[in-house]
C-alpha cells in the first residue's frame, strides 16, 4: 500500500482525503504543520507529498524549496502541490521549486487520484527504458535511476528524469512544446508552452547547460527544442 503525507492545515479536508485515498488502496497521513510533517517525513517515508501552499510557520513553496535543496536526507520525493489561488503564475512557481504536479483548490478527489497515480507512476516505472547510452559525459543509470554528469551525480526531480530520459532516446529529434507536454503526462494544459519552458530551464541549469551554447538541449526557435549531444 502506498503511503501518501498530506501537509495542510485545513483538517477537515485532510480526513476527507485520508478516508478517500483508501478507497484506492493508499494509506494517507496528515499534518497539520510544516514542523509535524517533516516529523513525519523522516518517521513514514512517504511515496508522495500532498502539499498545500497556505500553512502556518512557512508557505509551501519553501517547503518544497527545502525538501529538493535536501535531497541527501529526503530523497527525489514526488511532491504534489495544492493552493487555493488558481493563478498561473503560483502554478509556475511551482514547478520552478521541483514540484511535480500543481492542483488547484477546490479541486475533483477523482482528479487528485488520477494525478497521484501519474506521478507515482513516473517515478517507479523502471521498465520502460532498459539502457541509455553515455552522452557527452552524461551517465544514466535507469536501474538506479542515477543520472551523472562528469562523474557527479545529479538531484534531478520527477519530471526532470522523465524529461531527461525522453530527449536522450530519440537525439536530434525536434520536440514541440505540446509533445513534451502530452508525453510527460503531468503538466496541466493550461500552462502551455511556460511551464515546459519552465522544465527545460531548470534541467538545464542542473547539466550546466545554456540556450546560447548548448552541450545537450538545444532550442529550435518557433518549434520546440532538441537534444544535440552525441552517444558515445
Amino acid at each position: 500500500m502506498k503511503q501518501i503525507l498530506i501537509i495542510d492545515d485545513d483538517e477537515k479536508l485532510g480526513k476527507l482525503l485520508v478516508q478517500y485515498l483508501e478507497r484506492y488502496d493508499m494509506n494517507a497521513h496528515v499534518a497539520l504543520t510544516p514542523s509535524k510533517g517533516f516529523e513525519m517525513i523522516k518517521k513514514i517515508k512517504p511515496d508522495l507529498l500532498i502539499l498545500d501552499v497556505m500553512l502556518p510557520e512557512k508557505d509551501g513553496f519553501e517547503i518544497c524549496r527545502e525538501i529538493r535543496a535536501k535531497s541527501s536526507i529526503f530523497g527525489q520525493l514526488p511532491i504534489l502541490m495544492l493552493t487555493a489561488h488558481a493563478e498561473v503564475t503560483d502554478r509556475i512557481v511551482g514547478l520552478e521549486l521541483g514540484a511535480d504536479d500543481y492542483l488547484p483548490k477546490p479541486f475533483e478527489p477523482r482528479e487528485l487520484v488520477a494525478r497521484i497515480h501519474n506521478i507515482l507512476r513516473r517515478s517507479s516505472d523502471d521498465n520502460t527504458v532498459r539502457e541509455i547510452k553515455p552522452v557527452n559525459g552524461l551517465d544514466v543509470d535507469v536501474s538506479r535511476r542515477e543520472v551523472k554528469l562528469d562523474g557527479s551525480v545529479l538531484d534531478l526531480t520527477t519530471m526532470e528524469y522523465e524529461l531527461l530520459i525522453l530527449f536522450m532516446q530519440f537525439p536530434n529529434k525536434t520536440f514541440t512544446r505540446d509533445e513534451l507536454m502530452n508525453r510527460l503526462r503531468g503538466i496541466d494544459a493550461e500552462l502551455f508552452s511556460r511551464a515546459v519552458d519552465t522544465l527545460v530551464s531548470r534541467l538545464r541549469h542542473k547539466l550546466k547547460d545554456t540556450s546560447k551554447t548548448p552541450r545537450f538541449i538545444k532550442t529550435v526557435w518557433g518549434r520546440g527544442y532538441t537534444f544535440v549531444g552525441e552517444q558515445l
